[in-house]
């Protein structure tokens, strides 16, 4: 039996995640504590009583869910079940931090620090209200290439997350995106809709967020990873820790493989993927793509407990 661990990435954050985590497990609560430490805040404390709104802020999204992520991995841990339990880790987008913390390549507290400087970076890189993404349904990759192609009349207008066979996202100047869901919607996608989002992700608008984070990621040590990781603009496994690093600075402006990746891990024999931290969005884009992975999703106390059990066998 061969595992995937996958880590979510932005929207799938929620009040209160990762909370009886944090009370189950002292190893859990140990990670909030160190993140909100790195960051010289109580983040925790906005991820557990806080609004959604300052919550959804791209600088706060970012470490929160890496971190719900991380309490689910050291929970795991602390019964008996290790990141090696997996052939593979992936996330998407900003999940790929997480992946790369749970199998060693990055310390958590660097990791913090580095997705609070990638929201900020992601967040300036655009004016608000220049900037949009658009969920186009019912259209594959190859078609909305062609609407964003035709979208563009000299703006920036691309696909940024290639999700599952059914679910490709655009990003780009708002004029062009918002062109694009009406082109999508006259090449026959089933809805094409605005994102609430605050900057228009992985695409080339992201340029100076991509040049921050070069400068960041020269700071920090990257490890190999203990597992391979399957690179969100690759769509294939990396170890080496020199294109790791060059792969995150390259993962802000480029589009996010997602549909290729589950592809790519399906076809190096993985037959089960675990999706740790908050939500289920993940393991709800597996099945579309491949309805022969089993999916099951980890992000509470009870999660973890029923999850060590089937892992340890």
């Amino acid at each position: 039996m061969s595992r995937a661990f996958l880590f979510p990435g932005q929207g799938a954050q929620t009040i209160g995640m990762g909370k009886d985590l944090a009370d189950a497990y002292p190893a859990a609560r140990a990670v909030f504590d160190e993140v909100d430490e790195a960051l010289g805040e109580r983040l925790s404390s906005l991820i557990w009583d806080g609004d959604i709104e300052t919550l959804t802020l791209t600088a706060n999204a970012q470490p929160a869910l890496m971190a719900t992520s991380m309490a689910v991995v050291r929970a795991l841990e602390a019964e008996g079940v290790g990141i090696e339990a997996a052939a593979y880790v992936a996330g998407h987008s900003l999940g790929e931090y997480s992946a790369l913390t749970a199998a060693g390549a990055l310390s958590l507290s660097d990791a913090a620090r580095l997705l609070r400087t990638r929201g900020r970076a992601m967040q300036e890189a655009v004016p608000v209200g220049k900037g949009a993404m658009a969920a186009l349904l019912g259209l594959d990759l190859g078609a909305v290439r062609k609407v964003a192609e035709e979208a563009a009349q000299g703006e920036v207008c691309a696909a940024a997350n290639d999700n599952d066979p059914g679910q490709v996202v655009v990003s780009g100047d708002k004029a062009a995106v918002e062109r694009a869901v009406e082109l999508a919607k006259a090449a026959g996608a089933r809805r094409a809709l605005l994102l609430p989002v605050s900057a228009p992700f992985h695409c080339s608008l992201m340029a100076p967020a991509a040049g921050v984070m070069a400068e960041a990621l020269d700071d920090v040590d990257i490890h190999a990873p203990k597992v391979p990781l399957i690179a969100n603009v690759r769509a294939d496994a990396v170890s080496d820790p020199t294109v790791i690093r060059s792969l995150l600075v390259e993962q802000v402006t480029g589009s996010v493989r997602w549909r290729e990746s589950v592809m790519a891990m399906a076809a190096k024999g993985v037959t089960e993927v675990w999706e740790l931290g908050a939500g289920k969005a993940l393991i709800g884009m597996v099945r579309r793509i491949d309805k022969s992975l089993a999916t099951h999703a980890v992000n509470t106390a009870d999660d973890v407990k029923a999850a060590a059990a089937a892992l340890a066998g």
